[in-house]
C-alpha cells in the first residue's frame, strides 16, 4: 500500500509546473508518514437479489454484486460466484457504495468529549498550514466504529475551524486499528482547512487580530503570497544557478495547494463571502475543491457549479449564529439542481455520521415540499460519489464500479427511510460489521469493559 501512496505522489509531480527530476520533486509531496494500512483479506461474495444504487445515477433491480481480491467485479444480474465465494441472500434489501463522510472530526475530537481529547484546533496563531490532522488522530475514538456500523466506509478527518488556515486533512479508510497509518486511505491527496467569518476573528480578535472580515481575507493574501515566493526558491527562483530556500512546513502545505496537489477545503457560511473566496483562489492560481457547511451556498450555486466547486453541506443546520441566520432546508437540492452542481451531505458530527443516510433523506422531503422530486438513484450520489471526488479519490471508490474498492453496505431496505439499517458493511470487499453478528461488530479498546458498550446495549453499534 506505501508503494501505491509513493506511486501516486509520484505521478502528482509530474505536472509541467513541477521538476522535471525525481529527485527534486516538490517538498510538499513528500510523506514521511505513509499509510500502511492493508486489506483484511476475505474470500469472495457474491450479493443477490439486491435493489442495488450503484452511485452512478443508475438504479439496477433485482440485481447482484460480485466482490473479489477487495474489489468490485461485476454488478448485474444472474452473477456466477466463483469457487469458495460467500453468498449472501439479498432478496428485499438495498445495496449502496459504502457512505463517505468528507467533514469527520472523529480522532481529533473524540469521545468522551473532554478537554484531555481536544486535539483539533491549534488555535496559537491564526495561519497554521504545517500542522496536520492525522497527528492528533486517537484510533481507539469508538466514534469510528459506530459511525462503521452506519455505513461509513471512508473518512475526512480535518482540524477544526478556529483559524483562518487550520492544517492537512487526512483521508481515512474506516477500520479498526490501533494506528493512524493503518487507516490512512492509499494515494488519497491531503486536504487543506481553511475557514473565513466569525469563527477566526472570533477566536483572535483579542489575541492580536484578525478581528474582521476584511482582516480575514488580509490574512489569507499575506500567507498565499508568502507561500508563493517560497514556491520560487524551492524551484530554484529566477536565476539558473539560484538556490532553493531553507524548507519550511507552513509552505510546503501552502505550496502543495497552490500546485493543486492538496485539496482545498473552506469552511464558509455567507454567500458573499464564498464569492470573495473564490476570487482569493483565482487570485492566487488555486482550486477550491468544496466549501464546507455553507447555508448560503443556494445563493449562489450557478457560481460554485461554473467553478467546479461542491458544497458540503448540511440537511437542516442553521440559525445557531448571525453567520447561520439565512440557511434554509432546500439548500441542498438547490445546489445539486444547478447545471453541473456538485452536493455533498456531511456530518460534522460525531452522531450525524452515524445515519448520513437519514440527513439525505430529510433533504429529499425538504426538495418534494418545494416541487422537485430527487429518486433515491440520484440521492446517492451526494453521500457517495460526490465526496469522494471533492476528496481526489473518485478514481478509487465512491461508486459501485468493476475495478473499485469493494466498498458497500447491505441495507435492511430503503437506506432513505426512517427505518434504515445497515446490516453488513464491507471495505475491501470484507465484512467488518454484521448487525446480525456480534462477532462482526467491533469495539475500540476504550469500550472494552464499559457498561454502555454498543455490544452489551444490544443497539447494534448505532447510537
Amino acid at each position: 500500500m506505501a508503494t501505491v501512496l509513493i506511486a501516486g505522489c509520484a505521478s502528482s509531480a509530474t505536472k509541467s509546473d513541477a521538476p522535471a527530476a525525481a529527485s527534486a520533486r516538490p517538498s510538499w509531496l513528500d510523506d514521511p508518514y505513509p499509510s500502511t494500512y492493508q486489506r483484511v483479506q476475505s474470500p469472495p461474495v457474491l450479493i443477490t437479489g439486491a435493489t442495488v444504487l450503484t452511485g452512478t445515477g443508475t438504479r439496477l433491480e433485482n440485481a447482484d454484486v460480485l466482490l473479489q481480491d477487495g474489489k468490485v467485479v461485476a454488478v448485474g444480474t444472474g452473477l456466477q460466484a466463483p469457487a469458495g465465494a460467500t453468498r449472501v441472500d439479498a432478496q428485499g434489501k438495498w445495496v449502496t457504495p459504502g457512505i463517505i463522510d468528507i467533514h469527520s472530526h472523529l480522532g481529533v475530537y473524540p469521545s468522551p468529549g473532554m478537554s484531555a481529547h481536544s486535539d483539533g484546533n491549534e488555535m496559537t496563531g491564526p495561519v497554521t498550514p504545517n500542522v496536520w490532522a492525522e497527528h492528533s488522530i486517537w484510533p481507539q475514538d469508538p466514534g469510528f466504529l459506530t459511525a462503521l456500523a452506519g455505513g461509513i466506509t471512508s473518512l475526512q478527518v480535518l482540524p477544526g475551524s478556529a483559524n483562518l488556515i487550520g492544517g492537512r486533512g487526512a483521508t481515512l479508510k474506516n477500520v479498526p486499528s490501533t494506528t493512524y497509518q493503518s487507516m490512512k486511505f492509499p494515494g488519497a491527496p491531503w486536504g487543506l482547512k481553511m475557514a473565513c467569518g466569525e469563527n477566526p476573528k472570533r477566536v483572535y480578535g483579542q489575541k492580536g487580530g484578525p478581528a474582521t472580515r476584511m482582516a480575514n481575507v488580509a490574512g489569507y493574501r499575506a500567507a498565499f503570497i508568502e507561500a508563493a515566493d517560497y514556491m520560487k526558491k524551492q524551484k530554484g527562483g529566477e536565476g539558473k544557478d539560484a538556490e532553493p530556500g531553507k524548507r519550511d512546513l507552513k509552505n510546503d502545505t501552502l505550496a502543495g495547494a497552490i500546485n493543486g496537489d492538496i485539496r482545498v477545503h473552506i469552511h464558509c457560511y455567507r454567500a458573499d463571502e464564498m464569492a470573495t473566496m473564490l476570487d482569493l483562489a483565482k487570485e492566487f492560481g488555486f482550486k477550491i475543491s468544496a466549501f464546507h457547511h455553507g447555508v448560503e451556498a443556494y445563493k449562489i450555486a450557478d457560481k460554485l457549479a461554473a467553478a467546479g466547486t461542491c458544497g458540503a453541506l448540511w440537511a437542516d443546520w442553521w440559525g445557531f449564529k448571525m453567520e447561520a441566520f439565512d440557511g434554509i432546508q432546500e439548500n441542498i437540492a438547490l445546489v445539486d439542481r444547478a447545471p453541473n452542481g456538485c452536493a455533498i451531505v456531511h456530518s460534522d458530527s460525531e452522531e450525524g455520521i452515524q445515519r448520513l443516510n437519514q440527513e439525505a433523506a430529510k433533504v429529499i422531503a425538504n426538495a418534494h415540499r418545494i416541487g422537485i422530486d430527487i429518486t433515491p438513484e440520484h440521492a446517492i450520489v451526494w453521500i457517495t460519489q460526490n465526496p469522494a471526488k471533492a476528496m481526489g479519490i473518485d478514481g478509487m471508490t465512491g461508486t459501485l464500479e468493476p475495478g473499485k474498492m469493494g466498498d458497500l453496505v447491505v441495507w435492511n431496505g430503503n437506506p432513505f427511510t426512517v427505518y434504515a439499517h445497515a446490516e453488513q458493511v464491507y471495505v475491501d470487499g470484507a465484512r467488518l460489521y454484521d448487525r446480525n453478528d456480534p462477532s462482526r461488530q467491533p469495539k475500540s479498546d476504550f469500550m472494552l469493559g464499559q457498561d454502555d458498550s454498543p455490544a452489551q446495549s444490544g443497539r447494534g453499534g448505532v447510537r
